[in-house]
C-alpha cells in the first residue's frame, strides 16, 4: 500500500508563508510525478502545482509567482512552498503520487492537511 505523509499546515495571517512537505518511500517517489491539490470548502478538488521526476513543474495560474514545488530525492520528499498566501488559499491540501512502478499504476493519496489564511 502506498503511503504519503504531509505535514506544515497551520493558520497563517494574509501575506505569509507556510511550507508543505509530503513524504513517501523511495521506491515510489523515483517513478512518480508528484503534485498538490487542494479542495476549499463547497469546491472541487483542484490541482496547485506538479512536479514530474525529470523536474518539469507546472502551477495553476492562481498560485503561479507565489508558490513554488520541489522536490527532495534524497528524502524521498515533495515540497510547497507558499508565500503571500491570500484568504481564497484557504483549504484541504493533498499531496498525489502518480506514476507506474513494475506494471502496476500508481495513482496515491495523501490524507490531508489544513491550510487557513485569515484577513
Amino acid at each position: 500500500q502506498v503511503q504519503l505523509v504531509e505535514s506544515g499546515g497551520g493558520l497563517v495571517q494574509a501575506g505569509g508563508s507556510l511550507r508543505l512537505s509530503c513524504a513517501t518511500s523511495k521506491s515510489i517517489f523515483s517513478v512518480s510525478a508528484m503534485a498538490w491539490y487542494r479542495q476549499a470548502p463547497g469546491k472541487q478538488r483542484e490541482l496547485v502545482a506538479a512536479a514530474t521526476t525529470g523536474g518539469n513543474t507546472n502551477y495553476a495560474d492562481s498560485v503561479q509567482g507565489r508558490f513554488t514545488i520541489s522536490r527532495d530525492n534524497a528524502k524521498n520528499t515533495v515540497y510547497l512552498q507558499m508565500n503571500s498566501l491570500k484568504t481564497e488559499d484557504t483549504g484541504v491540501y493533498y499531496c498525489n503520487a502518480r506514476g507506474q512502478f513494475m506494471a502496476v499504476a500508481i495513482n496515491a493519496w495523501g490524507q490531508g492537511t489544513q491550510v487557513t489564511v485569515s484577513s
